[in-house]
């Protein structure tokens, strides 16, 4: 009988000990007990050339160390004398039916020749010479296909085939079924390697993998890791034995396994929050974490659940046998309560080594009084349990392997009296053992276990002096002046949670104004997470305009909202009949100049015709978006209308203060005029919406219109390195008042990344390619000059990844260059496509549907869609029955798509829509369709085109969505948000700061803006310009940047995904 481990990793790997050498895996495999172990890596040049200099040839197929390179070893028992199997793992990151998969495969090879001449056709694919688990553009199918022409006697294995982020069905980026993968080539895949987090039991609720051999390997980057999971073959030692055993489980006598929860990916969780969840348990969440809101890491057993079509604890008739082991210097710490990497254990494990043989040896055949007398009673015990599966087991979750225990701190005092090698005294000094962590409960118990309750998003524990402070302060008026990643929505919710719980105020006293939708949204979220649905469901929180909705739809007579695009037809009509200059866009910004009160006059537009426009919406009984504010304000102030502020404003809260407009201003004092508390809270230097009446200096007139205003400063930082933070308050002290001293909470990072390009496509280009390298695709860059960033080893995902930049034109080469490389990505914003004629119609139809009473979008949807004159309208509101349906197809599809508008989903809706008006190759209708995937029904669809802020606003790349995509926003949208990684795009003259013409913006304000893109960021910040640079750039800390260029020449063979087509033309 044999033991095997045949996927591991040489030196030349990324992450690897440098005593990955072949002395070093020999004497480590001797000291296991492993008779055959895999060379690893065998497409690294060096590493082939090492191999043959210090191997030489054994049975067929296989190799042993030459006698000169061995190493002294003292292991008891027969001496042994392992082989080398030829094998490697490769990397393939590439497209597949939308979505980048991302697969680790294992291959073996019968001779170091056929490694030389296999790795010289990879070679002509990509770089094999940085790493020896090479990253490759192929497609598992292609790579395979390559094997079998080149080496037809070559075994594919796909790699630890539950590994999250790359596996064959990883929960991120695999498949879900090997058919998939592989297609046509599918019965050439014979072995399954089920890696560290999964055991057989758990691959035995798959039917599908019913006929695949199940095998495990360590997968070790270090000689001391060899053997973590093995292989039993009873086999002729040659390659033509092993690859009997692994493709049709000849000799294949069983496995050695981890125990699946020791394994980094078992459970679902996030490591920085320390939360580990089991898969019922996360199933409430979504995949997000409940604690900070991020993606959850989903772990193996979870993923399993999703593909599994048989019971937990299914057992499979005529499995191979396996063996559940833990390496022995766990056994020893755990059985000890020591720690595994301590000198103590690491002298215990050496001498029990050259006591009683190798480690597989005293694991699994050892008597337990030879192993009492050589190491004593404790080590005994526990590698008795160990054989008796009576293990104490913490489950690995987010890349944090799980802990064993076999003898409990509390009972090392009671095995004090037994037969030992440690004296009491020793017994005594043996550290405790720390607290334990709340054991999960075991899947299937009763609904909502403890563990799985949604911990407390908000405790006054967890705040600061100054966040504490403007929780619990009671003032009649309080403004907070919190910069960027201090907490500000944690103070404002934690302010609300105060007033509920501890000042016992009624929730409907409450009412919270936030910027955004989302925001309202995030924030009922959390509120309800700590109150539940319906305690929560009482605070009144919305936006200005939706609160001002509510508001009128309450208290006088019904109207009709219109948003910009559907006052179109009666703006133009205005500037026909006053014969303006101003074209339609001007008009409506001069509009809600006057409306909103920052100007009382206008220069290009008269009084008559400002006039003239408000009788005709009034007519229509429409309102438009400014209209919401002006009146309510009007209604507010009318004596017999107090009963509105009394009833929600009390205590009133505005989230993002410093962006409010002068009729906002004026809503908040008089929403709170009979109030007892106003608490407001944002940062003056983050101030971007100049241009819709909003004034940094908005905190200034708050102090003087409340004399007893209380001010209160958050200035830690707990979002972004301390070379964001710096970088970022230079940039913005080059605006005028007090230096700025933001604290950064977070240890040293990465300096910023400033990248220069010589034109815009190459700029699209490396941010599409560095997103790749990110994620652990392929490194685009130069090798010579990749920048191996001190976090390489993190793992990013799509959606930690954000692209900002000033307009939404500059998206447009973004967009091309993630859809070559295969990027999923989410536009975030409003866009020209919604101007377009059709998107306007269609949505004028729609809004008939869910309005009857909307008459305004009744003759919108008659122009835009069919031309149909206004006689047309006339008569379908007031004679419908005498309408000629041949010549107005309006009333045709109302019949037809009234039925569905509440039960069908928006994207199937309209795109039967599509269809039936001919839209399907129409740019701006396919970008409108793109926005549907994310609403669950037309009438939320349509309420978020209507009230929806920049940030509310979402288009997915494509017809189905993801939620582990890149962000694309424009600046503006982005505040409130924050990402790990962000690129600032396109930081150039004339961009930022913005120049449209002979115009030049607000330097100050630009700056402002500048600011809030910088501090989106968490770990790294890389800023992109090509052309001449935007002149924020000079006022970054030198110090604090590594400059770098794009678009230099490539290598062709590098970075391409290549398709066995091309490989082979």
């Amino acid at each position: 009988m044999f033991i095997s481990d045949l996927h591991i990793h040489s030196r030349y790997s990324r992450a690897t000990s440098k005593e990955c050498t072949p002395e070093h895996l020999d004497l480590w495999s001797r000291r296991k007990g492993i008779d055959i172990l895999g060379t690893g890596d065998f497409t690294h040049p060096a590493w082939r050339e090492e191999l043959k200099e210090k191997l030489e040839p054994a049975e067929s197929g296989l190799y042993t160390l030459k006698k000169d390179f061995r190493l002294k070893d003292d292991t008891a028992g027969v001496k042994a004398d392992p082989r080398f199997v030829i094998t490697g793992e490769i990397s393939s990151i590439y497209k597949k039916n939308g979505r980048v998969r991302k697969v680790h495969s294992v291959i073996l090879l019968p001779s170091l020749e056929s490694a030389e001449l296999f790795s010289k056709k990879l070679e002509a694919i990509g770089n094999i010479h940085s790493d020896g688990r090479p990253i490759l553009g192929l497609d598992c199918h292609d790579l395979l296909e390559i094997m079998l022409e080149t080496c037809p006697e070559a075994i594919y294995i796909p790699a630890h085939i539950w590994t999250p982020h790359f596996s064959l069905f990883g929960a991120f980026s695999g498949f879900d079924t090997i058919e998939e993968c592989f297609e046509d080539l599918t019965p050439h895949i014979h072995a399954l390697e089920t890696g560290l987090s999964s055991d057989p039991p758990m691959n035995w609720r798959l039917s599908a993998l019913d006929g695949y051999q199940l095998i495990s390997n360590s997968d070790a980057h270090s000689p001391a890791k060899l053997g973590r999971e093995a292989n039993l073959m009873d086999i002729e030692l040659s390659y033509e034995g092993l690859s009997g055993a692994i493709q049709e489980g000849k000799g294949l006598a069983g496995t050695i396994e981890f125990f699946p929860e020791e394994g980094k990916y078992h459970y679902d969780g996030h490591r920085k929050c320390h939360l580990c969840l089991s898969p019922k348990e996360a199933e409430p969440y979504n995949g997000k974490c409940p604690v900070c809101g991020r993606k959850l890491t989903i772990g193996v057993s979870h993923r399993v659940e999703q593909l599994a079509d048989r019971e937990d604890g299914y057992q499979l008739e005529n499995a191979q046998p396996y063996e559940s082991l833990v390496p022995l210097p766990e056994v020893i710490a755990a059985s000890t309560g020591r720690s595994a990497a301590s000198m103590k254990v690491q002298k215990d494990y050496m001498e029990m080594l050259q006591k009683l043989g190798s480690e597989f040896s005293i694991l699994r055949e050892a008597p337990i009084e030879d192993i009492k007398k050589a190491a004593g009673f404790l080590i005994s015990e526990g590698i008795n349990r160990l054989r008796k599966g009576e293990v104490e087991r913490t489950p690995g979750y987010d890349g944090e392997y799980g802990k064993v225990k076999l003898i409990d701190d509390s009972e090392l005092n009671a095995l004090d009296g037994q037969v030992s090698l440690f004296a009491s005294s020793e017994l005594a000094q043996m550290p405790r053992k720390e607290k334990a962590a709340k054991q999960l409960p075991a899947a299937g118990k009763p609904e909502e276990p403890e563990a799985a309750q949604p911990p407390h998003p908000i405790m006054t524990e967890s705040l600061n002096a100054e966040q504490l402070e403007a929780v619990i302060t009671a003032r009649r008026a309080i403004a907070v002046i919190a910069g960027p990643g201090t907490g500000k929505t944690k103070t404002l919710v934690s302010r609300i949670l105060h007033l509920l719980n501890e000042r016992r105020v009624k929730p409907t006293e409450i009412t919270a104004v936030t910027f955004t939708n989302k925001a309202a949204a995030e924030m009922r979220e959390r509120l309800e997470k700590e109150l539940g649905k319906r305690a929560a469901r009482q605070v009144n929180i919305g936006t200005f305009h939706s609160l001002c909705n509510k508001i009128l739809k309450e208290h006088r007579e019904s109207f009709t909202l219109a948003d910009a695009f559907e006052t179109l037809e009666t703006v133009e009509e205005t500037i026909r009949h006053f014969g303006l200059t101003l074209s339609a866009k001007q008009f409506l910004k001069e509009v809600s100049l006057l409306k909103t009160g920052l100007s009382r006059e206008s220069n290009v537009l008269s009084e008559a015709a400002f006039d003239y426009y408000g009788q005709q919406l009034k007519a229509l009984s429409v309102l438009d978006f400014d209209d919401l504010l002006t009146e309510t304000l009007a209604m507010l102030e009318s004596e017999d209308k107090n009963s509105i502020r009394k009833n929600h404003y009390s205590f009133l809260l505005v989230d993002e203060f410093q962006d409010i407009s002068p009729i906002q201003y004026e809503l908040i004092k008089s929403w709170n005029r009979d109030g007892r508390e106003l608490f407001v809270i944002g940062d003056p230097d983050q101030s971007i919406y100049g241009f819709r009446g909003s004034d940094a200096r908005c905190f200034e007139r708050l102090s003087a219109d409340y004399p007893e205003l209380q001010t209160i400063r958050l200035v830690h930082n707990y979002r972004s390195t301390p070379e964001i933070v710096t970088s970022a308050c230079q940039v913005i002290n080059h605006n005028e008042g007090a230096q700025r001293e933001i604290q950064p909470f977070q240890s040293k990072g990465t300096p910023l990344k400033l990248v220069s390009a010589p034109s815009e496509l190459s700029e699209g280009i490396f941010v599409a390619r560095e997103i790749n390298r990110l994620i652990g695709g392929i490194d685009m860059l130069d090798t010579e000059t990749a920048d191996n960033r001190q976090d390489s080893q993190t793992m990013r995902s799509f959606s930690d990844i954000a692209v900002l930049y000033r307009t939404h034109r500059q998206a447009e080469m973004l967009e091309t260059c993630l859809k070559k490389e295969g990027i999923p990505y989410v536009i975030t914003g409003r866009d020209d496509f919604l101007t377009d004629r059709n998107v306007r119609g269609t949505v004028c139809f729609f809004r008939t549907l869910l309005d009857p009473k909307d008459q305004l979008s009744l003759r919108m949807c008659l122009k835009l869609l069919w031309d149909l004159p206004e006689e047309t309208a006339e008569i379908l509101i007031n004679t419908p029955d005498q309408i000629d349906t041949s010549r107005c197809p309006y009333v045709y599809l109302k019949e037809k798509y009234l039925p569905k508008v509440k039960r069908a989903k928006p994207q199937k809706l309209l795109e039967d829509w599509a269809a039936e008006l001919g839209l399907n190759e129409n740019k701006s209708f396919a970008k409108f369709l793109d926005m549907t995937v994310f609403y669950k029904t037309l009438a939320e669809f349509m309420d978020t085109l209507t009230f929806g802020e920049e940030g509310d606003l979402k288009r997915s790349a494509n017809k189905t969505y993801t939620s582990d995509a890149v962000t694309l926003m424009t600046l503006h949208g982005s505040k409130g948000l924050e990402f790990p990684i962000v690129f600032l795009y396109g930081a150039k003259k004339g961009m930022m700061p913005l120049e449209v013409g002979k115009l030049s913006s607000d330097i100050q304000e630009e700056r402002r803006l500048f600011f809030v893109g910088m501090t989106r960021a968490k770990d790294e910040l890389i800023l992109t310009t090509s052309s001449e640079p935007s002149p924020f750039l000079n006022e970054l800390p030198e110090a604090m940047l590594k400059r770098q260029s794009a678009g230099k020449l490539q290598n062709p063979n590098e970075g391409k995904q290549i398709s066995l087509t091309d490989l082979l033309s």
